[in-house]
């Protein structure tokens, strides 16, 4: 039995989509480019012929990679779950650091959907790990590369 993946419904969303757009929009025109290279003739010097290949090559990669994800996707809506104020997987979680007092938040979520950049942090990452289960007030303790850094949790929001 393979293992189910976690990912947010929004995460699954994205996939989708970009499974739509290779389908029904990237794929055609790259078979529509071959077909019009190959009727340039001699496919052996001709450029625009193996560039097509090769992007229908990775097309058809991203599909089954996309396809598999999915396959093996847990999607979780944390909108579902009833708010219980603790940390779970897709929660959005607002911290203050103990040190600073900077506040940050993060919402934690599947490791192909983290972007650290839009403030999203996979499960596997180290201060999600020290965020889930714990509560609003609770501290969390943070192995970082500095020493240990130490976060209050502010708010937990189910969005």
């Amino acid at each position: 039995m393979s293992q189910k993946v976690p990912i947010t419904a929004r995460g699954a969303e994205k996939l989708r989509a970009e499974l739509e757009e290779l389908k029904k929009v990237a794929r055609p025109r790259v078979i529509a480019a071959i077909a019009e290279a190959r009727a340039h003739g001699d496919l052996k010097e001709n450029a625009e012929y193996h560039a097509a290949r090769e992007q229908q090559s990775f097309i058809e990669g991203r599909i089954a990679e996309i396809n598999g994800k999915l396959s093996h996707a847990q999607i979780i809506d944390v909108t579902q779950l009833g708010n219980t104020g603790k940390v779970v997987f897709g929660a959005t979680v607002i911290l203050a650091d103990e040190e600073t007092g900077d506040e940050i938040t993060y919402q934690i979520v599947g490791e192909d959907e983290a972007d650290i950049k839009e403030g999203m942090i996979s499960i596997t990452s180290p201060i999600a790990r020290a965020l889930i289960g714990k509560e609003e007030g609770d501290i969390a303790e943070v192995q970082a590369p500095g020493g240990i850094k130490s976060y209050e949790i502010i708010e937990v929001k189910y969005l």
